[in-house]
């Protein structure tokens, strides 16, 4: 994977998503990864599951943007 690979999936990712960051207990990282991972889950998308399913959304409600409703 070349540099030009990796600056179109940059400028992909800043397009398509945004960023959030999260503030844990000291600690915690490696017991929430493994507890994702045992969901067959990343961090990531253990995160926007349950986010998804606290807003009662569906799956494809949580892909699209708000300016597309």
């Amino acid at each position: 994977m070349g540099k030009t690979s990796s600056t179109v999936k940059n400028r992909y990712n800043q397009k398509a998503y945004d960023r959030m960051e999260i503030v844990i207990p000291k600690g915690r990282k490696a017991d929430i990864s493994a507890h994702a991972q045992s969901k067959g889950l990343s961090v990531n998308g253990l995160v926007g599951e349950l986010l998804r399913a606290d807003m009662n959304m569906s799956e494809e409600e949580w892909k699209r943007k708000p300016d597309e409703e």
